[in-house]
């Protein structure tokens, strides 16, 4: 399951070699509240760092298909994660993104991890506090992770949902913020308390009646 974590350029303290494509900077702060109400802690990283193969994709807005460069060298310091990372020379869409980063038109940047077993646990207020991490991709992005919270977005298996606690777990792993999580789970425990039944069974018409009408708007867009 990929989670998001965006940090403001004023925060990365990114540093530019000229113009030979390579810069290096904070991907990730220790400490900080990001906009799912979770913190990193120090030494988060070092486990996905240590004796790694390969080095975490650099994209632009977390899309597989747009890899503008590769990381050089990561590590850990006192205040978070440092990135050295050089953009791909000649690629058109490397060169742009990066035009934008030092123009200050593209302000932040964002790591795309999974949460092993019993590397976070829940804060009072609902965020998380992030003791381990498996480190996937850092991305430059031009906007924050989507907060919406919509039925296709639950990555655990339909399965594994039995109750309201389990649904809101689920959507907060799937990189859901806390609020929209919330306000999605009020809406199915109203529909469960009027109409009765389970929160599987819930979700699961929630997700029928969404596909009947794709069908019969594809019968209508038949030629």
């Amino acid at each position: 399951m990929l989670h998001k974590h965006d940090l403001a350029l004023e925060s990365c303290e990114l540093k530019f070699a000229g113009d030979t494509g390579k810069f290096e900077g904070y991907a990730s702060v220790f400490g900080g509240v990001d906009s799912y109400g979770d913190t990193i802690n120090k030494g988060a990283f070092l486990k996905t760092l240590d004796g790694r193969q390969r080095m975490p994709l650099m994209l632009y807005g977390h899309n597989p298909g747009r890899v503008i460069g590769k990381w050089l060298h990561l590590e850990e310091d006192s205040k978070g994660l440092i990135a050295h990372g050089e953009f791909t020379p000649g690629h058109s869409d490397a060169q742009d993104v990066f035009a934008s980063m030092k123009h200050g038109a593209l302000d932040a940047l964002s790591i795309g991890f999974r949460i092993p077993k019993g590397g976070a646990e829940e804060k009072a207020d609902g965020g998380r506090i992030i003791k381990d991490v498996d480190l996937v991709e850092i991305s430059v992005v031009s906007m924050p992770a989507d907060d919406s919270a919509r039925i296709h977005s639950i990555k655990a298996p339909i399965d594994t949902i039995e109750t309201l606690r389990t649904l809101n777990t689920s959507l907060r792993e799937a990189g859901i913020s806390r609020s929209a999580a919330r306000d999605f789970v009020s809406r199915i425990s109203k529909l469960i308390r009027r109409e009765g039944g389970s929160v599987k069974e819930e979700i699961t018409k929630q997700e029928e009646a969404i596909i009947e009408r794709i069908k019969r708007l594809e019968k209508l867009l038949k030629p």
